[in-house]
């Protein structure tokens, strides 16, 4: 534990009180869980998974819990987990040709093997605050396409097939 601050280790432990405090928040409230988190607050999971390197809904939930919603804490708590983890094995690269696609946008290519996909995105939102989220309204029915996604290979590889991809 870091100790060289005025009051030293009675100073920290009073700090990480007082921070319990705050992110508890008023307790006549029920506690956010781990769950409601992870199945609330996707994009946030999902965000800490990818940044902190583990690919774990429920520890990345717990980050997010832990650092009162502050998405950088989370990474960093997510981080320094991994850090303590044993290394299993060395991954090998996978074939990513038959990959359920939920987004695939390249700035680079405009016409990308496969095609682009636009998938969930607040990429042509307006930014404004939606209000009739305050008042637990239902969500809306998602109505999808019934066609099956065509295999995407790697942009790379027309590239490559002609040669142009090689140094």
């Amino acid at each position: 534990m870091y100790v060289a601050v005025k009051g030293g280790e009675k100073a920290i432990d009073a700090a990480h009180a007082l921070q319990e405090s705050r992110r508890r928040g008023d307790t006549d409230l029920p506690e956010l869980s781990v769950a409601q988190i992870e199945q609330q607050l996707n994009l946030a999971v999902d965000r800490v998974m990818t940044e902190g390197g583990i690919a774990d809904r429920e520890l990345a939930a717990l980050a997010l819990k832990q650092a009162s919603g502050d998405n950088v804490e989370a990474i960093f708590l997510l981080r320094a987990y991994r850090t303590t983890l044993a290394k299993l094995a060395v991954s090998e690269p996978l074939d990513t040709t038959g990959m359920r696609l939920e987004r695939r946008i390249s700035a680079v290519y405009k016409d990308i093997p496969g095609g682009q996909l636009l998938g969930p995105t607040y990429d042509y939102t307006h930014r404004l605050l939606d209000f009739t989220l305050l008042a637990n309204g239902e969500a809306p029915t998602l109505t999808t396409a019934d066609s099956e996604q065509q295999p995407s290979p790697h942009v790379f590889q027309p590239a490559g097939a002609s040669g142009a991809g090689e140094v």
